[in-house]
């Protein structure tokens, strides 16, 4: 199992690096070509929602993001330190600086993405786990 994990400061202008990064460990983890595309988009997503919450929440700590390569799955795992429930637990947990409807929409487009993703969220912060199928290397014969 190979790990990498990458960690930003939650600013919009570091989204894009995690993206390229997200997508070139998954083309070398065995992700499926025709599903780049969404691995960036979903991780652009994902790293907005968390950079959005970093700073309505004024929190300073890094965006984590971690890519994790399994034998037969590869999973991206992004966290955030903003303290809250999970979306629809109670209304108006999120904090009065937090658009609900804009991180719901963001969430929807992940899920719509990626048919396996979880979303976990407690007083300490949140996380998106999102996972693919990998296709293992096919061997040469010379």
């Amino acid at each position: 199992m190979a790990t990498v994990e990458l960690r930003f400061s939650a600013l919009p202008e570091h989204v894009r690096t995690a993206r390229l990064v997200a997508a070139a460990v998954a083309r070398r983890a065995g992700v499926d070509e025709a599903v780049l595309d969404e691995v960036r988009l979903a991780v652009g997503e994902a790293c907005t929602r968390a950079v959005g919450l970093h700073q309505s929440a004024g929190i300073t700590a890094p965006v984590k993001v971690q890519l994790v390569e399994e034998e037969k799955q590869f999973s991206i795992e992004v966290g955030d330190e903003a303290p809250r429930t999970a979306p629809g637990d109670e209304p108006g947990s999120y904090g009065d600086d937090v658009d609900t409807e804009e991180d719901e929409m963001g969430l929807a487009v992940i899920s719509g993405l990626v048919d396996d993703v979880e979303v976990t969220a407690g007083e300490h912060g949140g996380q998106i786990r999102m996972t693919w199928p990998t296709t293992p290397p096919v061997a040469v014969l010379p």
